[in-house]
């Protein structure tokens, strides 16, 4: 049996000291239930155009449609709309953006993109780091008092096309970060044309899982644009990328799911010694699959052998213990994600919620994960995207590497890896600088930090 869905829910397990320290990385500086559903309100309209150079035209419209505070959080302005794109066939993406409750004129935006790939960043609004989880009867929601947007406005959006409330027809699909990446970036134009109050703010991209593709191709196409502003387009105030748990250097990553099933700083054996052993005897035959796949032009056959054969011979003898994929300390509750979605689900299939956020008929039944857009990504999935990362570090662009210690399927011991094996300009000091005790502001030692020159790998405990 192959593994081939990858979003890490752990950030749902970090405290509230724990989630503002994170964000304070990056220079960032009581519940109550609600079960009332607003309508919807007037919505507001921008355009953008761009050219590709191949020669196609494109037009994308920007909607924005003002959220009742009293679906989420009450405390701050929402918004929620389309990124409806002429030239497709059909291609919309939904997203759901919610200001500061500290100080949203002078707080930064972040960008979350949940992995998969083919899950839902709502699905992570609502149960990791946004306002308001749902109510356990799937009518309401409760406040949650960590959430990021605490010091960060914070936009969610569900890419790529056919990913939670977004939608497009079949052939507007994309299957891989060149697709990801240049609409990222249309979008994000759009965005910014439509609200400038927020073009000077620092903005930071997050994703996580597969969002180890997703932020380095959305980026670095960020960073590129910048470089060579067409006229008409707005600067892009980029200043970090955040990265937890993700799949970023499969070809350095694969090397560790042995370890992470067998020697772990837990002392969980979850897969006994022989094997151990087979997987072990796998990983040179991974390891020389997931090279060809780079080397090979990224050739899309050779590329799909590689996501197979590892996940088969080494990944899935993890999964078939039963044992939870983003927490090695429990079990897996249900097939697939583990966790149990279904007030989330819930919630979104309400016909007043889905008019109190505008969102289209055409978009369908909202579900955690497209496994038709998850499938689209399997030559993707073992490209490494690193060296995305190296243009934007090395011109003071900060990256985080984040990743709690319990996670398995985008373990800590292959991100840490990758992070010292990347070669950019600051990778002796990164090499020898030494791994210090991170503490939260109330002394409590929390993980291990190595940083050098912007450059930022975290290991989180117990997460």
């Amino acid at each position: 049996m192959a593994y081939i869905s990858n979003i890490d829910l752990n950030v749902m397990f970090l405290s509230a000291a724990v989630r503002v320290a994170l964000l304070a990385l990056l220079g960032f500086s009581t519940q109550t239930d609600s079960a009332t559903i607003p309508g919807a309100s007037t919505v507001k309209t921008t355009t953008h155009a761009w050219s590709t150079p191949g020669g196609h035209h494109y037009q994308g419209v920007l909607s924005s449609n003002a959220v009742s505070s009293e679906l989420c959080d009450p405390s701050v302005e929402s918004v929620s709309g389309y990124f409806n794109i002429t030239g497709t066939r059909e291609a919309a993406y939904f997203y759901w953006l919610f200001e500061s409750r500290a100080d949203p004129r002078s707080d930064p935006l972040i960008v979350w993109l949940t992995g998969g790939p083919g899950c839902s960043s709502i699905l992570a609004l609502f149960v990791e780091n946004g306002p308001c989880y749902v109510n356990e009867w799937g009518n309401g929601t409760v406040l949650n008092p960590d959430s990021w947007n605490s010091n960060a406005n914070i936009l969610w959006i569900d890419q790529p096309v056919g990913v939670g409330f977004s939608y497009g027809e079949r052939a507007d699909y994309v299957d891989g970060e060149e697709g990801v990446g240049e609409d990222l970036y249309q979008f994000l134009q759009a965005f910014f044309k439509a609200n400038e109050k927020y073009q000077e703010l620092a903005f930071f991209i997050f994703g996580e899982s597969y969002g180890g593709h997703y932020a380095p191709a959305a980026g670095h196409r960020v960073w590129e644009g910048n470089q060579d502003l067409v006229q008409g387009d707005v600067y892009i105030n980029l200043q970090g990328i955040g990265i937890g748990n993700g799949l970023t250097d499969p070809e350095i990553q694969y090397a560790y799911y042995p370890q992470m099933s067998y020697n772990n700083s837990y002392g969980i054996q979850a897969v006994d010694e022989e094997t151990f052993n087979d997987m072990q005897d796998a990983v040179p035959t991974c390891l020389h699959l997931i090279h060809r796949c780079q080397h090979n032009g990224g050739e899309d056959f050779a590329c799909s052998v590689a996501q197979v054969y590892c996940n088969a011979a080494i990944e899935s003898k993890y999964v078939e213990t039963g044992l939870n994929v983003y927490d090695i300390r429990i079990p897996c509750e249900v097939p697939g994600l583990c966790y149990d979605f279904s007030r989330v689900e819930t919630f979104l299939q309400n016909p007043e919620v889905l008019c109190a956020l505008g969102v289209s008929p055409k978009a369908g039944e909202w579900q955690s994960c497209n496994m038709e857009v998850n499938k689209d990504f399997r030559a993707d999935f073992m490209k490494n995207m690193q060296d995305k990362l190296v243009p934007l570090v090395d011109s003071g662009v900060a990256v985080l590497i984040y990743a709690g210690d319990a996670d398995f399927i985008c373990n800590w011991y292959g991100n840490e890896a990758w992070t010292r094996a990347l070669e950019w300009t600051g990778q002796d000091e990164f090499l020898v600088a030494e791994d210090m005790p991170w503490k939260l502001s109330d002394g409590v030692e929390a993980g291990m930090v190595r940083t050098a020159k912007g450059f930022t790998f975290l290991r989180v405990y117990g997460a």
